[in-house]
């Protein structure tokens, strides 16, 4: 059998050379748990907008234990102490923080399961990996859950400047090729430090916090909140959505059998149980996407067109406004629809509907991000800012669409 020393160094497009520390986190990544994150979208749909988009959750993990090493090594050079078991409860907490995502992410959030989201997930997820680790997963749990008494460690994990964002950003950027995401995350962290148990950024690095800041804000407009993503992400939702009322109502879909679980049975975080839990493991796109495919071809007017928009990129059409569509627009569509297919008014709602979009690139209600200065005072980093539109950036910005079919002759 070949030394497990050679398996540990993984190559990254963005970072290069990527080391595993240890090898319990080694064997945490081997876990089929965390190998499932390689048939999960980091971007969900977004590669029907991005061609490149393709790259996955598994990837964004390893990313982010790269850059929660870096930052370490930064902390611990300017005297902050952290012990080689917190060292690893880091970096076992960062691997595992996304370990919670479903297919299609927040479309399982608001179909699959109710109400239940990726966190509490990913929590559930490291309980039982700690049982089969010998309770050696203890302390990343207590850092994970902000439970553990030195804050600065689950600011790192979550937070408005975390290892988290840092690398989604820059990794997003390079997969979609949207280059306002293509953020410094090596000077971040090389600027970052600790003082009275805060993370803070030395204030060298306030134009890199700003930078990240517009970027942020950019990517949300330019690709997580882009009308084509935004689009297929709700007709997946409501793919789900009319997948568990057929089955309510009597009707026989086929799809694999983690995915029938979930549109057979309601899940709440009360009973998300051992069984569950071992079903959820075994779900993933594949699962969403093969159903579609057999899906595309039911008797069912609703779900099989639902299902050809998305595996034939053939969508709604979307229409993004800064005041919400009017009651007669809405009702004069639907009636369009219904009067052209002789479908009701309910199926007709799945595919003429509206909601809304926020992006606030920057909160200021908590884990603000302070700049030390020189003289050891901390400031806010908008107080600081001498960038105008940084300020704007703690406002949000609320925009409208509405979904309706195109023409077609």
């Amino acid at each position: 059998m070949a030394s497990q020393s050679k398996l540990k160094i993984l190559n990254d497009p963005i970072y290069g050379f990527i080391t595993v520390p240890s090898d319990r986190i080694f064997k945490i990544i081997e876990h089929p748990y965390f190998q499932r994150l390689r048939r999960i979208s980091q971007m969900g749909l977004s590669y029907l907008v991005y061609p490149g988009a393709h790259h996955t959750r598994f990837h964004h993990a390893l990313g982010c234990v790269h850059l929660m090493q870096k930052a370490v090594r930064v902390l611990r050079y300017k005297g902050v102490e952290i012990s080689a078991k917190e060292e690893e409860a880091l970096l076992i907490a960062i691997l595992m923080h996304d370990i919670g995502h479903g297919p299609f992410s927040h479309a399982m959030e608001h179909t699959l399961v109710e109400g239940v989201d990726h966190e509490s997930i990913s929590l559930l997820f490291m309980q039982d990996l700690n049982g089969k680790f010998n309770q050696s997963l203890t302390l990343a749990i207590d850092i994970f859950k902000g439970s553990y008494n030195r804050k600065f460690m689950n600011q790192l994990i979550s937070s408005q400047l975390d290892m988290d964002r840092l690398d989604y950003l820059k990794r997003d950027s390079f997969y979609t090729g949207a280059v306002e995401g293509n953020i410094n995350s090596e000077r971040l962290i090389t600027m970052l430090n600790v003082v009275d148990d805060q993370l803070v950024i030395e204030e060298k690095g306030i134009y890199s916090v700003e930078k990240f800041l517009i970027g942020r804000r950019l990517m949300y407009w330019q690709v997580y909140l882009h009308k084509t993503s935004l689009v297929a992400e709700q007709l997946i939702i409501r793919v789900l959505k009319r997948a568990k009322e057929l089955i309510s109502e009597g009707k026989e879909l086929h799809c694999s059998t983690a995915l029938s679980f979930f549109l057979n049975n309601p899940v709440t975080l009360e009973n998300f149980d051992a069984k569950t839990l071992e079903m959820f493991a075994r779900l993933d796109d594949n699962d969403v996407i093969s159903a579609m495919k057999e899906w595309m071809h039911c008797e069912d007017f609703v779900l099989k067109n639902l299902c050809e928009m998305i595996i034939n990129r053939d969508l709604l059409k979307v229409k993004i406004k800064k005041k919400k569509p009017s009651a007669e627009k809405m009702e004069q569509r639907s009636l369009a629809l219904q009067k052209k297919y002789g479908i009701s008014e309910h199926e007709a709602s799945y595919f003429v509907f509206d909601g809304k979009i926020e992006n606030q690139a920057y909160k200021r209600e908590k884990d603000n991000i302070h700049i030390l200065h020189k003289n050891g005072k901390i400031s806010d980093v908008v107080k600081v800012s001498d960038q105008f539109n940084l300020k704007a950036l703690t406002n949000t910005v609320t925009k409208y669409y509405m979904c309706y079919p195109k023409v077609k002759d």
